[in-house]
């Protein structure tokens, strides 16, 4: 009997569990953080088997109060573990067990640690995705903020991280806000996936118990319950389909550090990042650095070695539950954790980032950026655009030989490598009109901000 107080299964074996095994197999340092989730769905059940007659109604109210109780008591830290917990769902048990007697062992009736555990994983992803999409709305709300303020200022666009044409920073600010968009309906389609009740499938074959899994689902807020109980208890995929949108994040930010990092360069001077948001060096005086952008983009790494890591736990696995699957929970934690940091201080420091708009400008026709117009001029005079390419090529190797810039020639220098170059051309040459002309939907004319920002306002 002594050893059976201390776990639910010493029934089954002779000795005590040797001190290594326990401090190998305990999961309680990472999965603590479920433990209003556990209590939640542990008085959801409570309350059903009261409802289906399994227990008294008085035993469902101690059981209930006392399981108040202890969340009280988890989250003023006075809880105490004991070295025989295994993790957050036995300890609360034990502890449940201290205040009630035996009628807390009645909490376990129709229930598995494994459905249990798929439960826990499962509230606290729906949880976690609702706020972090939250996060990623707030950040494209903020994007289209700044877009709204710059709307004015220019910029060169660039492929090859070469400068190709001019757009206005306003569209380059809404290009990412699109894939936080994206971002935003992964995780909540994402969500759909998360919203099965796996409690009642038992250990893996279900319950002989009448119980009303309906009636849980609908108190813990879940759309529809599980319709396999083998696939109920080892289904992770919604915990990988989270992992993997977190990483598609993760690569759309460290995109954004990245062009951050580039622009805060001396090189580039395109912004000056407050100091607030920077650090300094400590042998180099005059450096500035980029380090919040450097770490969202280091993080990254993060978030796709966690998808990698449950994949990998996942892969041959057998049917059903393995204790493999206790791996699951420090990768998705730490996706939550780093995920949710990286997007709350991205969104405070954009607003704040000093935009060097003469720079911007100045910049937007550098690298003969205005060469495209030439061409559309040619073609939109009838000549093929293969051949309008071709010509301006010529343009562009004549300017570089002679130190010359695109906007600074005159409709008599261009005539002389096409007679279809008229007075008229060098109304093109500006960045300006180079964007001003971009009016197909999606693109960078300033007439198109209004319906881009409008998508991201919310």
């Amino acid at each position: 009997m002594p050893r059976r107080a201390h776990k639910a299964w010493a029934g089954r074996m002779a000795g005590p569990t040797h001190r290594l095994v326990e401090a190998f197999t305990t999961s309680l340092p990472v999965d603590r953080r479920l433990y209003s989730y556990d209590i939640a769905g542990s008085i959801a059940h409570c309350e059903m088997l009261a409802k289906q007659r399994i227990v008294t109604r008085a035993e469902a109210q101690r059981i209930v109060k006392a399981l108040q109780e202890i969340h009280t008591e988890l989250e003023r830290s006075t809880f105490r573990a004991a070295p025989s917990d295994e993790d957050i769902h036995m300890a609360i048990e034990r502890r449940l067990i201290e205040k009630t007697g035996a009628v807390g062992g009645k909490l376990h009736t129709a229930r598995s640690r494994n459905d249990q555990v798929a439960l826990d994983l499962r509230l606290y992803l729906k949880a976690e995705s609702a706020r972090l999409i939250e996060q990623l709305k707030t950040l494209r709300r903020t994007l289209a903020d700044v877009a709204r303020r710059d709307r004015a200022v220019l910029m060169p666009g660039y492929t090859h991280l070469q400068p190709a044409q001019p757009v206005l920073l306003a569209h380059h600010w809404l290009a990412y806000a699109e894939m936080l968009l994206r971002d935003t309906e992964r995780l909540t389609d994402c969500r759909k996936r998360m919203d099965v009740l796996p409690l009642g499938s038992g250990a893996l074959a279900g319950t002989t118990f009448p119980i009303d899994r309906i009636y849980v689902a609908r108190r813990l807020g879940f759309r529809t319950v599980s319709v396999n109980s083998m696939d109920a208890v080892s289904d992770r995929d919604f915990a990988v389909e989270f992992l993997a949108a977190a990483a598609i994040v993760g690569m759309h930010l460290s995109r954004f550090a990245e062009d951050l990092i580039l622009w805060a360069s001396q090189e580039f001077g395109f912004i000056e990042l407050p100091d607030a948001f920077a650090t300094g060096s400590s042998i180099m005086p005059q450096k500035k650095n980029p380090d919040v952008a450097e770490l969202i983009r280091g993080k990254t790494g993060r978030l796709y070695a966690n998808l990698m890591n449950l994949l990998t736990v996942l892969k041959g696995l057998p049917l059903t539950y393995n204790r493999d699957l206790q791996e699951d929970k420090e990768p998705v934690f730490d996706s939550v954790d780093t995920l949710s940091a990286s997007l709350e201080i991205l969104t405070a420091m954009i607003p704040v980032l000093r935009v060097r708009r003469e720079r911007l400008c100045a910049a937007s026709t550098t690298g003969y950026t205005l060469a495209t117009e030439l061409a559309d001029y040619l073609s939109s005079n009838g000549v093929p655009f293969r051949d309008a390419h071709r010509i301006v090529g010529q343009v562009v190797r004549h300017c570089i030989a002679r130190g010359l810039t695109l906007e600074s020639l005159t409709a008599d220098q261009l005539r002389r490598f096409s007679p279809h170059f008229r007075p008229d051309v060098r109304t093109w040459l500006s960045a300006e009109a180079a964007v001003r002309r971009r009016r197909a939907i999606g693109g960078t004319a300033p007439g198109n901000l209004p319906r881009q920002l409008r998508r991201h306002r919310l």
